[in-house]
């Protein structure tokens, strides 16, 4: 049996910045990962993948990138690295290959089953990430033998596909960037979109990120959004870090020679059938798109900044043909793989603890379970809108390790 005042799940940016903030206020931890440091960004991310947000955006506590590349985005090697170098930076207690297979309570905390041996603790935080399992939808099992179907966390690279055309299915950042990855090759593609946030890369000569930071839309917390469900459930933004800068977005793939049909509804005997509504869902994303350009011209009216700014733009409509097909015979269209570009959720089926919703969701006011000494890190807009990303984790567990420390001092009789 081991023992330490709180258990750590999950070794990458979050479970690294919470150990670092217990760390700051001598609570003793451990942390306890399934595989190495960064887990997920070694084995189930694509080989081209870069960071959508901008080098100086990479920052933890007490730690940022010091490259000599500020403004462009790190690939997984590099990012792999960055949170190596934290890792030792912080001395982070880590337990490497340490597989959680059961957690459940006990009288005075939680008992933390691994297949390397049992951990007890008082204090509990699950930081095992919001990308442990990708959603596939029902109807993937409709699809007609011999169409290879697959998801961004199996895919690499394009040379694993079957040879033939690809239906990606999902427009947010990944169905985007595979779909563009895979046409480069020179097959036919097809993406499939629903709802989507589209944004430019850059804007008046910074990027989007920049201006996101600058304006404090990415700092925004959970408690100052009406509709804090809803914002949980939006898309991530359509972008892409390349060395160009480049906007990628529907127009962009439309003229790379990608087909845009609406979003998969159903399948019928061979036939792919999508939605009709995909005017209405671009014309939706060109809307929110310019209200968030509006925002920051606002911003920009009233800050001082430098002479280098550029004037306000608006960028073209996002085009679509005329009559989107409707369906889609798979087999005569010459599809051979589909690629499930629809999202991911979190894996808790190892928690036996009830704080979970009838949907497997876990329920929390900010990161705070209705456990006592049970805390969740690294879910979308947890405390704030960027709380999934690197530059977020740090705000998010400063907050959640004061809790724990009121917590552990006796100040809350519950979390």
């Amino acid at each position: 049996m081991n023992y330490a005042t709180t258990v750590i799940i999950g070794a990458g940016q979050a479970g690294l910045a919470m150990s670092q903030q217990l760390s700051q206020r001598s609570i003793d931890h451990v942390l306890l990962e399934r595989g190495e440091v960064a887990n997920s960004w070694r084995k189930e991310r694509w080989d081209s993948l870069t960071l959508l947000t901008p080098n100086w955006q990479s920052r933890l506590p007490g730690f940022r990138y010091t490259g000599n590349d500020p403004d462009g985005y790190m690939d997984m090697p590099a990012v792999i690295d960055f949170l190596d170098r934290y890792a030792r930076f912080v001395e982070a207690p880590i337990e490497t290959g340490t597989d959680v297979t059961t957690v459940r309570r006990t009288q005075g905390g939680y008992a933390v089953v691994t297949n390397r041996g049992e951990w007890r603790c008082r204090t509990l935080v699950i930081a095992s990430g919001a990308c442990n399992i990708a959603n596939v939808p029902a109807l993937a099992a409709e699809l007609p033998g011999g169409i290879q179907s697959i998801t961004p966390m199996q895919y690499r690279n394009p040379d694993q596909l079957a040879d033939g055309g690809v239906l990606v299915v999902g427009a947010s950042a990944t169905g985007m960037q595979l779909a563009k990855e895979i046409r480069q090759t020179g097959r036919n593609v097809l993406l499939s979109a629903g709802e989507h946030v589209r944004a430019p890369r850059t804007y008046r000569g910074r990027d989007i990120k920049w201006w996101m930071d600058a304006c404090g839309i990415l700092s925004m917390r959970y408690d100052e959004v009406d509709d804090i469900k809803r914002a949980r459930r939006v898309p991530s933004l359509q972008l892409a870090g390349s060395k160009d800068r480049s906007t990628l977005d529907m127009n962009a793939l439309t003229e790379s020679g990608i087909e845009i049909v609406g979003r998969l509804v159903g399948m019928r005997d061979a036939r792919a059938l999508f939605s009709g509504s995909l005017g209405n869902v671009c014309a939706l994303a060109d809307l929110k798109m310019n209200r968030l350009l509006d925002t920051i011209d606002e911003w920009i009216s009233h800050n001082d900044l430098p002479g280098d700014i550029g004037p306000a733009q608006r960028f073209e409509n996002t085009r679509i043909a005329k009559n989107p097909r409707l369906d889609l015979d798979l087999n005569k269209g010459g599809i051979k793989t589909v690629l499930w570009a629809t999202g991911y959720h979190p894996d808790y089926s190892w928690l036996q603890v009830p704080v979970l919703d009838r949907k497997g969701r876990m329920l929390h006011d900010g990161g705070v379970t209705g456990a006592p000494g049970l805390y969740i890190l690294g879910l979308p807009f947890l405390r704030r809108r960027n709380s999934t990303l690197i530059d977020g984790a740090g705000a998010d567990a400063r907050d959640l390790a004061e809790h724990l420390h009121a917590f552990l001092g006796g100040r809350l009789k519950a979390a």
